[in-house]
């Protein structure tokens, strides 16, 4: 997932403010699951449109599109590469293209 100073970031590009309260909620430590829950959605962009506007609902849920997209992302590349491996260990896939020494 992006970091935080990445997610100010593009909010400042977005909308000229950096909606940091919205970021560090969600990604606060002992929180981040629940925050980021799909289920949960509405009453939290509910919330965060009660006090900033429907920007800052916008802010809240392009939060999680990046989030999701980042981890989604990463798993295919980790999919990949364990895919890679195995199709190298049969001898269906050159190890030149796994980074393993033959």
């Amino acid at each position: 997932m992006p970091k935080l100073e990445l997610h100010y970031q593009a909010s400042l590009a977005r909308t000229g403010k950096e909606y940091r309260e919205i970021h560090e909620w969600i990604d606060e430590p002992g929180c981040k699951y629940e925050r980021h829950d799909l289920g949960k959605v509405l009453e939290y962009a509910g919330m965060w449109r009660d006090k900033y506007g429907e920007e800052g609902a916008r802010e809240y849920l392009q939060h999680l599109q990046d989030d999701v997209e980042a981890r989604f992302n990463h798993l295919m590349e980790d999919m990949q590469k364990i895919l890679n491996d195995n199709l190298a260990y049969f001898g269906c896939l050159s190890t030149a293209n796994t980074g393993e020494k033959q």
